[in-house]
């Protein structure tokens, strides 16, 4: 089981789940709700699982509760990073039954996708069990939503790439173009990052890395080779910095991509492909 991950502060998700309540409520609110349930009832419902996963999610999903009533209770049974199975209680809800029935859509949404994300990282995790490489996703993610995202893919049991632009100096293919040569492209990096910030740059054939070697950068991604030359390329490497495999990663190549002795395993598909986990509300 993955370790407890905290929750994103409020400030962080209060952006992303008012603007989904926003969407949801538009300018009249929830006419349904309103139409049919007398404001003094109540109700107590359970968010249940409905196939095998990994919970993420409930930290946005409480926030949009509370948006919306802080009055209703929310007792979590099986917090964000546990597996869940069909039938398993992931929280229980008690109170304002127009308050439940207006947040669940929105509840729902955040937990199904963030859940979805979760699950798909804890199983490239598990196919890679044994080595030494760890799961990574990447800048791939649904915009407004990469906060909340790349948490889920923590809850995974995965980590993180960058978060952004503006965290780590990552030189790709058309950096290099632009600059016109991977020396000089690297080099440039170098003298800008002082002593604090990464530089990776990506390669695409041996003879690149075995150009930018005696250079030293912080970390190599190896895009888009075959086992053979990514074992080539650790060898090459020797531990004087941080390996990368990327490109033609999925379920069934994980596995030997990991063999390869790289570091970290790039998954875009983490947060670009994930299905969503099944999870409903059900009244008590």
């Amino acid at each position: 089981m993955t370790s407890f991950i905290p929750p994103l502060p409020d400030i962080v998700l209060e952006p992303i789940v008012r603007l989904a309540l926003s969407e949801d409520l538009g300018r009249a609110g929830d006419l349904t709700t309103d139409a049919t349930i007398p404001p003094d009832t109540t109700m107590a419902v359970n968010i249940v699982g409905r196939k095998d996963g990994v919970i993420a999610g409930l930290d946005a999903a409480s926030l949009a509760l509370r948006m919306i009533d802080t009055s209703v209770s929310l007792d979590i049974e099986t917090p964000d990073g546990a597996a869940v199975a069909p039938g398993q209680v992931v929280a229980r809800l008690n109170g304002s039954a127009r308050s439940i029935l207006t947040a669940e859509r929105t509840m729902l949404n955040f937990m199904g996708r963030l859940s979805g994300i979760a699950t798909l990282t804890r199983e490239f995790v598990s196919r890679i069990e044994g080595s030494d490489a760890k799961i990574v996703c990447t800048r791939k993610t649904t915009p407004g939503h990469r906060a909340v995202e790349k948490r889920a893919v923590r809850c995974g049991g995965g980590t993180s790439h960058r978060y952004g632009l503006d965290d780590a100096i990552m030189i790709k293919d058309n950096h290099i173009a632009a600059c016109g040569s991977i020396t000089e492209a690297l080099k440039r990096a170098l003298d800008y990052a002082g002593h604090l910030r990464m530089v990776e740059i990506e390669v695409d054939t041996l003879d690149q890395l075995e150009e930018i070697i005696p250079l030293k950068p912080h970390a190599v991604l190896l895009d888009n080779m075959s086992c053979d030359n990514l074992r080539e390329a650790v060898r090459m490497v020797s531990g004087a910095f941080t390996t990368e495999a990327s490109g033609g990663v999925n379920l069934d190549t994980v596995a030997e991509i990991a063999s390869t002795g790289v570091d970290f395993i790039s998954v875009g598909a983490l947060t670009h492909s994930a299905l969503n986990l099944d999870l409903g509300m059900d009244a008590a």
